[in-house]
């Protein structure tokens, strides 16, 4: 399937633009402002892959922590402490994800108290078919800016999430 992204359709005018306003207060109200509407369009189009392969984006994010676990998985902790959007129940999370066999549950070998959750071959496939929309649409997203911009936009972002 082939898909076009548009990260800033209905954004043709800018934020302003979007929001039919004409001016911000400052540049730190416009920055905020326009922080929060990218957020808000990339977050739908993320959400409108993962609903094609029958997944939500913090599924998809919880797929992702569990690839790059170690073989004996993560507790669910780490996977709470590790994902972008805090999930109010890390564990209902893995119950569906269980079921659909994209993962699979059990106990770390050195503390059978503790549960852990590892993702099986049909997560990773599962992965494998979206992570091609999820660079697409980051390359969409991305598209206006130049390399320096992007390495700028990250290191901003870094820096706000701190």
């Amino acid at each position: 399937m082939h898909t076009t992204y548009c990260a800033t359709r209905d954004m043709a005018g800018g934020i302003k633009g979007t929001l039919q306003q004409r001016r911000f207060r400052n540049a730190r109200e416009s920055a905020f402002v326009g922080l929060l509407v990218v957020a808000e369009r990339v977050g739908l189009q993320l959400d409108a892959v993962c609903r094609r392969h029958g997944i939500t984006h913090t599924q998809y994010n919880l797929l992702r922590i569990l690839r790059g676990a170690p073989p004996e998985g993560h507790p669910r902790y780490e996977i709470a402490n590790r994902l972008i959007a805090r999930a109010p129940d890390v564990t209902r999370l893995l119950d569906r994800l269980d079921r659909q066999g994209l993962v699979e549950r059990g106990w770390a070998a050195d503390n059978r108290r503790l549960s852990v959750a590892r993702i099986t071959d049909k997560g990773r496939t599962l992965l494998a078919a979206v992570d091609p929309e999820v660079v697409a649409l980051q390359d969409a997203v991305l598209k206006p800016l130049g390399r320096a911009q992007v390495e700028a936009l990250a290191a901003t972002l870094d820096a706000l999430a701190r």
